[in-house]
């Protein structure tokens, strides 16, 4: 028989569903050399070998156009970075950091604001004005009342996606919203701590009736991005990337280098100030790293 391609949904204990050509899930093992060379993850786009109805050998893993690490899925188009506008609270700087991540790995990154019915109008607005400002498409969506559901579903339409954001902000409500028949679990938030509860253990991709996959992943708090230098961290933020060509110094870091063009622009109100403080931080992080390294 003659190999045919599809993508990996999910994987367990070394046995993985590849939707093949028409939407058949294919319960596959992979070759022993497979096995051993390579962690296959979802999104992977493989090449197998049926041996049944249902059944076969993964024969081939084909190049991924990307990778996410952490948690693992391959060949993703676009990342959506989940907020909560309360319950919990917004945390900037996961959200800048998820959106580095994006950036630097070659996504296009989309934000979404969660939970706007909870909020005065003004809270998201706040909060969609600094990342517009940036150069992101920012949603403003409630998955419990409904709004701005459509305008995810058209975003996610025809496009592998990642949803990332901490526990308790939405992904899988936003998911059960898009498409109801997904029925993926939710949790709520602790009172104690407000933080949410994680509900989803295991990454796996999910076909969309629109077209396209989404991967519901694990949400997570804590980020490294340990694999970016100091010196292109500001690459990975638009609109530094925008004003560091009127730096005096190419090497300039955006401290207390003269004529730096990325201060002028934060005095000018072109740079939102929480954006800039989530680099220094951000570099901060990255040197630390760095030196721990050496």
């Amino acid at each position: 028989m003659t190999p045919e391609v599809g993508i990996v949904l999910r994987g367990v204990g070394g046995i993985y569903d590849i939707e093949a050509r028409g939407g058949q899930v294919i319960r596959c093992r992979p070759r022993g050399r497979i096995k051993q060379s390579l962690t296959i993850v979802a999104g992977d786009r493989v090449r197998y070998l049926a041996i049944g109805e249902d059944e076969g050998v993964i024969e081939e893993v084909l190049p991924r156009t990307t990778v996410i690490q952490r948690p693992a899925v391959a060949n993703v188009d676009q990342l959506i970075v989940v907020s909560a506008c309360t319950q919990p609270d917004p945390q900037l700087l996961l959200m800048d950091k998820l959106l580095v991540l994006a950036e630097s790995r070659g996504l296009h990154p989309i934000v979404c604001l969660n939970k706007i019915d909870l909020v005065a109008d003004s809270v998201p607005e706040e909060l969609a004005a600094i990342y517009r400002q940036a150069g992101y498409l920012v949603l403003k969506c409630s998955a419990k009342v409904g709004v701005g559901i459509e305008d995810l579903r058209n975003c996610l339409a025809n496009k592998t996606s990642s949803f990332a954001g901490p526990s308790g902000a939405g992904k899988s409500s936003l998911l059960n919203a898009v498409q109801p028949g997904l029925r993926l679990t939710t949790g709520a938030v602790s009172r104690k701590t407000g933080r949410g509860r994680q509900t989803t253990r295991q990454v796996a991709l999910l076909p969309l009736s629109g077209g396209g996959y989404v991967a519901d992943t694990p949400g997570f708090s804590q980020l490294h991005l340990d694999d970016i230098d100091q010196y292109q961290l500001d690459d990975y933020f638009p609109e530094l990337r925008k004003y560091k060509v009127n730096c005096r110094f190419t090497s300039c870091l955006h401290r207390s280098e003269p004529d730096c063009g990325v201060k002028e622009a934060v005095e000018e109100g072109c740079i939102a100030p929480s954006r800039y403080q989530n680099y220094q931080l951000l570099l901060d992080e990255l040197e630390q790293q760095a030196r721990t390294r050496y």
